[in-house]
């Protein structure tokens, strides 16, 4: 493939090889620095002068540092006269920070969104966002992509005859629907009120779950207060076995191993959109990969072909 240069910051190289691989291109090499001021500095070490620049960056902890390593990779990219400059994002952290629910509060999706376009982000390639109107926070095309195929297919394995997917919130049952038509589920959802980031209260779930075989899937789990929380109501009514899946598998603050340690689930499943250290992996834990997804989307981004054909439409296997 020519004419396109791969770029990473420190966020992931993991994942950004295996995108390079599935490419057939290299990835190329970057530098990130530390001034004696703590100010960062990047330097791209590969030509950009009129090729299809892809920056690889998902946001994860330290969120603020890998935000800024990206909007220098933006900057130099456009510096060195970039074609083109695409970022491939992932997990988008400040996606969360969607909405003014509270006097005074900020929307750190649009504005951080703004940041990336204003460095010189000319496209964005995301994985999962939190909400659908975070699509619209960015004033440059935006191409969303899903992970439930990846999670579909890993569930083909099991039998799914008598299968409730469950959402632990009704925001979220749109995807919890689509993603249980995709495997011949049926679908239901927790009726879910939030009063803190760590704090929630589930009064009930909406579905038949009684003697089923529960897949419980959130977009992304952080603290894991909101899937404990959906344990207890869920034992309350008798599922037969529980699983829990996600596309971005966060697991701050020891959320994986207090999963891990629930006797009646029976495995964790997540995707590579951010890196799980080695170290804190467990028996039940899954990680599928997402590279293969990501870079066929920047093969067509590359090549101007039509990225929702690909991933917008259910699956009909």
């Amino acid at each position: 493939m020519r004419d396109i240069a791969v770029f990473t910051g420190s966020a992931h190289p993991e994942l950004a090889d295996e995108v390079c691989a599935h490419l057939g291109v290299p990835l190329s090499p970057s530098r990130v620095s530390r001034f004696a001021n703590d100010c960062l500095e990047v330097q791209l070490q590969a030509n950009c002068r009129q090729r299809d620049v892809f920056l690889i960056q998902p946001l994860v902890a330290p969120v603020q540092e890998h935000l800024v390593e990206l909007l220098l990779m933006c900057d130099a990219a456009r510096g060195a006269s970039a074609g083109r400059i695409t970022v491939v994002m992932p997990h988008y952290a400040y996606a969360r920070s969607d909405k003014k629910d509270a006097p005074r509060i900020s929307i750190g999706g649009r504005l951080v969104a703004d940041l990336m376009v204003s460095a010189g982000a000319g496209r964005v390639l995301a994985m999962t966002l939190h909400s659908p109107q975070v699509h619209g926070f960015f004033s440059v095309p935006v191409d969303h992509l899903h992970a439930l195929r990846e999670l579909a297919a890993h569930f083909r394995q099991y039998d799914l005859t008598r299968t409730t997917v469950v959402s632990p919130a009704l925001g979220n049952a749109k995807e919890a629907a689509a993603f249980a038509r995709m495997i011949g589920a049926q679908v239901a959802a927790g009726a879910k009120q939030r009063f803190a980031d760590d704090r929630v209260s589930i009064s009930s779930v909406i579905g038949e779950v009684a003697g089923r075989d529960v897949i419980v899937l959130d977009d992304e789990i952080a603290k894991g207060s909101t899937v404990l929380e959906l344990l207890e109501r869920l034992r309350e009514l008798g599922p037969r076995s529980i699983r829990v899946a996600c596309t971005h598998g966060l697991f701050a603050a020891g959320a994986l191993k207090r999963l891990s340690e629930q006797p009646d689930v029976l495995e964790i499943v997540c995707t590579n959109t951010v890196p799980v250290p080695a170290q804190e992996r467990t028996e039940k834990l899954r990680v599928l990969s997402i590279a293969p997804a990501l870079a066929e989307a920047v093969r067509r981004i590359h090549n101007g072909e039509s990225v929702s054909a690909l991933f917008d439409a259910p699956s009909s296997e």
